[in-house]
């Protein structure tokens, strides 16, 4: 597996949100799939060199009705790269971090990158076959 798969990441943001690159920080977007909950799509930050986003699906918490996002990502894509990798994951019973010094990059926990790329890998994936899309894009439209 080695390398390949912050490629293989990169790509599959790009199928799902394409126009990925050109959102400012501030942004967001809802991507809809008939019966699936919603991807919620924020965009965090971005410099010259990546982009920060946070994934999330949200569902009402079944006492208080309350919107809890489960899972709750943030991921860098770095476009001149082609690649993109997890950052940070967290649901209702925990939160992990990659870098804990984000944006220092000098420490990481690398079995904690491993896992949350691969779990990433396998959202993406099933995000896809969900037919998950941006509002108002219809299937097979592309600029």
């Amino acid at each position: 597996m080695g390398n390949m798969l912050p490629e293989q990441l990169y790509r599959k943001i790009l199928q799902i949100i394409p126009n990925v690159e050109r959102l400012q920080p501030g942004e967001a977007l809802k991507l809809k799939s008939g019966e699936f909950m919603d991807l919620n799509v924020d965009i965090l930050s971005r410099d010259g060199d990546s982009i920060v986003v946070a994934l999330s699906h949200y569902y009402n918490h079944f006492l208080s009705g309350d919107p809890i996002p489960d899972p709750d990502m943030e991921i860098a894509i770095y476009p001149k790269l082609k690649m993109a990798e997890a950052l940070s994951y967290q649901d209702s019973f925990y939160y992990r971090k990659v870098y804990p010094d984000f944006p220092e990059k000098n420490t990481y926990h690398p079995k904690v990158k491993q896992e949350l790329n691969s779990f990433l890998n396998t959202w993406l994936r099933n995000l896809k076959m969900q037919g998950h899309r941006v509002e108002g894009e219809e299937r097979g439209m592309s600029k």
